[in-house]
């Protein structure tokens, strides 16, 4: 059994001398290192893969404390001729090296940002190059942008970076229910980063299938789970303490700010156990400073000191925020998002039944000029008013709710008037037929006026507050659409929170699919948050409208958002009376529709119109002011934020507008370009590597892997063997069943191809999953074909290439690692053996004619003497390393440096908040260089020998 990792903190400066793509000795087998990363009880534990025929192919996980790992000692290096063609084998070698060696922490550029399925957008590239800037002590931070700008894709493009560094074997993806599969989905198909998704469901699946006691989250290494079932912290917690993870992703993290909640409590235990922590969030700001201090200080406790008083430049490290109207993000945009179109009021005069519940509410429960409420609640009148606006089946349900809530209080002349007030609001709703209804019928004919019905492909999203409008609309509106038989069940939709996940994402899915019957998705407030409906839908309708500016704007963004092809519309339904007094939908919703539109198009967003940011207190908010006798209009403009604080001086609201003002990556100047990896190659691009690596690997690929490969549309199909099917263990296995990936893989390198099958997925109603994935430098065939070259030199072994060059050239990798195992420097080194030493290996190899064309010519040079300078070759090499070491450490030291003057003034007036502090600086020490470097041998580039040898 693996024991497992109980904190992701260092507790010590430990080198960690296994890094990946080296070769171990353990229990007397060959194995390759895939990865290693230090524990706090059991040493390093370092993962591997067999190499030597007994344990060839085979994966496992060992630990120092436990076994006896044994480096390759490279003075002891075999040398052996390359006698393959065009030396292949050797160029091979060298380039599954440089692919498996994690680029150093020094390395701040995009390695593989242009390698992915999307678009390259230099703004959804700002979250990754701030995570690896330096600015920061590790990669923690949050993505605030508005709804729709695509916070998914630059999540994945920065775990992908992290991967790329040997920061992202273990990782956590946090998200609501409803989202799991989308989110699950997106990082496949786009990065090829698959995750296993651990609903409930799957959790007890798993924990029936695995020994008694063991952890589930030790399972699998990339997993995605609901944060409704992860919160349930007294099942979970004490399985989250004991394992730390390399990159933690909360979505929708501004639910995590109560202090006390369930969900809290979660991101309490997480923080501290991830190296990396990725919070995301369109409203993360509740418009309290403490409690986006607490949500702050999960990536940094020590950012801010006062959490009553800081500014945006304070914590800017840790977060970036752009709106539409971004300069940067409205330049790129072009022809990758509509633009918005109208947002249309539809107003529905209120039937004579409808103006008879009119009348009873301004005369009983709403009245005016002075006169008192039957209720003694002063803001349930408006709970019956916005029900009855929804429709008379959430009227009644409301009703029938607050006469059970009488009947258990005392008998008392008031509880009895309303008691006979309410029962005759039930009569009211109770008489009225679905023909009293004016929304419904303005719903039906916008819907007609759209084009949904019986023969037509269009799609509307149709969102109300209340479940049962929602329910009442589904049994209804089918037959009113036309919808008959069997077409009616498929053809409108239902879903909203009582719903269990699986049915919540089955809805959303069968919405995005062209081929699916769905045409009309009757949703409640749970798909306004994190949930992409725009595939094949630029249509929706508002029944009832929320009394948040901030709610509005969510839900307008589940079709107004990156990727939208077609201009999104909305059509908001207005019920109107003639009831003097009466408070119908232009009181209110018609104002806020107007408000919200405003600040779209001036603001980039709604979010800070209030001041209050969070819907649930615009809200509030807003009925108190109504019942205070103030309008729309004045209720906004006086919680609007201010320039300046109470004092004149600025405080929480400048913060606030600097915050919501787009701070964030905004490039000036010219160049706003993302800064690029210098990321070592011998090999052109990724399809060369693999044409070359399967020609090596299987050179009858045809026959032992039944392999067809189509040139003209660049589709490779074949037959996986069985350490590969090993391997797709860790893909979402609801893709491995549906596609039957154990059976037949279909892979290309061709985009348009891999966006094609994409698209194609989309428009069936079978499987969202696509047949064909892109291979990306993450996707497991590639990783899978890079570890199959690496094996194949033999224990120790290094070849010997016959190149152009004046004498013996030894090539050397050079790594230094922190105290966590993460290489901070990597050097790929020529070594002559007259002492010179060239950092640059490829450019040595380049010079000297190594590549495709080159002619083998089977002649070598003595191996004997090229073995006997292999120790004085390191020697140089470790001088040359050590005479360096200062200057390359320089720039990992600064950030370092300062974050620990930031501690040093960070006072801690309690034991626990200086355990914090030592633990923070321990975080610090940790992430320096230390020890001596770690050398590899990886060939020699010798002359033609003399005819006389």
């Amino acid at each position: 059994m693996t024991p497992e990792l109980s904190s992701a903190e260092p507790t010590g400066a430990v080198e960690d001398p296994y890094p990946a793509g080296a070769q171990v000795f353990v229990r007397d087998e060959v194995w390759l290192v895939r990865n290693s990363s230090l524990t706090e009880h059991d040493g390093a534990r370092v993962e591997v893969v067999g190499v030597s025929d007994f344990v060839r192919d085979q994966e496992a996980v060992f630990f120092t404390a436990l076994d006896r790992i044994e480096l390759v000692d490279p003075r002891k290096t075999k040398l052996v001729a390359d006698d393959s063609p065009n030396f292949r084998r050797s160029r091979l070698f060298l380039e599954a090296v440089l692919r498996r060696t994690a680029l150093p922490q020094s390395e701040r550029g995009l390695a593989l940002a242009d390698s992915f399925l999307l678009d390259s957008l230099p703004y959804q590239q700002r979250p990754a190059q701030l995570a690896l800037s330096g600015r920061n002590l590790r990669p923690r931070m949050l993505i605030a942008d508005v709804v729709g700008l695509g916070k998914t894709l630059e999540i994945g493009l920065t775990l992908a970076e992290l991967i790329r560094r040997g920061r992202g074997d273990r990782i956590l993806v946090v998200t609501p229910q409803h989202v799991l599969e989308q989110f699950q989905h997106e990082l496949w198909t786009r990065f090829a980063i698959p995750l296993i998704r651990l609903d409930s469901v799957g959790i007890e699946r798993i924990q029936r299938e695995i020994p008694a006691g063991r952890n589930p989250f030790t399972y699998f290494k990339r997993v995605i789970v609901s944060i409704d079932t992860l919160k349930n912290t007294d099942q979970y917690k004490h399985h989250l303490e004991r394992i730390s993870w390399d990159a933690v992703v909360i979505d929708e993290s501004h639910n995590l700010i109560n202090r006390g909640s369930l969900r809290n409590q979660l991101a309490q235990i997480l923080a501290p156990r991830t190296d990396a922590l990725i919070l995301a969030s369109a409203t993360p700001h509740n418009g309290d400073a403490k409690s986006f201090a607490e949500l702050i200080g999960l990536l940094d406790p020590a950012a801010i000191r006062d959490p009553e008083n800081y500014r945006a430049e304070d914590i800017e490290h840790l977060f970036i925020r752009r709106t539409k109207i971004s300069q940067e993000v409205r330049e790129q945009m072009k022809g990758q998002w509509a633009d918005r179109g109208p947002s249309h009021s539809v107003r529905c005069a209120a039937t004579p039944a409808e103006e008879k519940v009119f009348e009873e509410l301004a005369e009983v429960w709403l009245p005016s000029n002075g006169r008192k409420s039957v209720s003694d609640v002063p803001l349930f009148p408006y709970t019956l008013l916005k029900s009855f606006l929804s429709s008379p089946a959430a009227l009644k349900a409301t009703v029938e709710t607050r006469i059970k809530t009488l009947e258990k209080k005392e008998i008392q002349s008031a509880v009895a008037a309303e008691r006979e007030a309410l029962l005759r609001l039930r009569d009211l709703a109770g008489a009225m037929s679905d023909t009293d209804s004016a929304k419904f019928y303005a719903l039906v004919s916008e819907l007609r006026a759209i084009g949904v019905g019986p023969g037509s492909d269009t799609r509307v999203v149709v969102f109300s507050e209340r479940v049962q409008t929602l329910e009442w609309l589904h049994s209804v509106l089918p037959a009113a659409l036309g919808f008959k038989g069997r077409a009616a069940q498929g053809a409108v939709r239902l879903m909203h929170g009582g719903l269990s996940d699986e049915q919540q994402m089955q809805c959303v899915e069968d919405f995005g699919l062209a081929d699916t019957p769905v045409r009309v998705l009757l949703t409640g407030d749970v798909a306004s948050e994190g949930v992409n409906l725009h595939r094949q839908c630029n249509q929706l309708v508002h029944y009832d409208v929320p009394w948040s500016l901030i709610r509005i704007e969510q839900r307008n963004g589940r079709i107004d958002r990156y990727g939208q092809a077609r201009s999104p519309e909305f059509r908001a339904l207005i019920l109107t009376s003639e009831v003097e007094g009466a408070k119908d939908d232009i009181l209110v919703a018609e104002r806020l529709l107007d408000r919200e539109r405003e600040a779209h198009q001036k603001l980039g967003t709604a979010e800070a119109v209030t001041g209050l940011y969070r819907a649930e207190a615009e809200e509030k908010s807003l009925i108190q002011d109504l019942l205070r006798g103030r309008t729309v209009e004045e209720s906004l403009e006086a919680h609007r934020p201010q320039a300046d604080g109470p004092d004149g001086g600025g405080g929480m609201d400048d913060f606030l507008a600097d915050f919501f003002g787009s701070v964030g990556e905004e490039p000036t100047g010219e160049d706003t370009s993302v800064p690029r990896a210098d990321v070592p190659r011998l090999f052109a691009s990724t399809r060369e590597f693999l044409d070359e690596a399967l020609r090596e690997v299987f050179p009858d690929a045809q026959s032992t892997l039944e392999m067809d490969r189509d040139e003209t549309s660049g589709l490779i199909s074949f037959r996986p063997p069985a350490d590969l099917v090993h391997r797709l263990k860790a893909l979402p296995l609801d893709y491995v069943r549906e596609q039957r990936l154990r059976e037949r893989l279909l892979v290309t390198l061709n985009r348009r191809l891999a966006e094609h099958s994409l698209q194609r997925a989309r428009e069936s109603s079978t499987s969202s999953w696509p047949e064909i994935s892109l291979l990306t430098d993450l996707h497991p065939v590639v990783e899978w074909l890079t570890d199959k070259v690496l094996v194949r030199l033999g224990r120790q072994e290094a070849l010997v290439i016959t190149a152009d060059v004046a004498e013996p050239t030894y090539l050397i990798q050079g790594v230094y690692s922190n105290a966590l195992g993460r290489p901070t420097v990597v050097k790929w080194m020529a070594v002559t053996r007259d002492g010179a030493v060239d950092d640059d290996m490829v450019a040595i190899l380049r010079r000297s004619g190594v590549g495709p064309t080159m002619a083998n010519p089977l002649k070598h040079w003595p191996v004997d003497r090229l073995q006997d300078a292999i120790p004085a070759a390191l020697e140089r090499a470790e001088a040359f390393l050590e005479h360096h070491r200062e200057a390359w450490d320089e720039p990992l030291r600064e950030p370092i440096e300062n974050y620990r003057l930031r501690l040093g003034a960070w006072e801690q007036p309690t034991l626990a908040g200086e355990r914090t502090k030592e633990r923070l600086a321990g975080i610090a020490d940790s992430l320096l260089t230390t020890g001596r470097p770690l050398l590899r041998v990886l060939a020699v580039l010798a002359p033609t020998p003399p005819q006389a040898v």
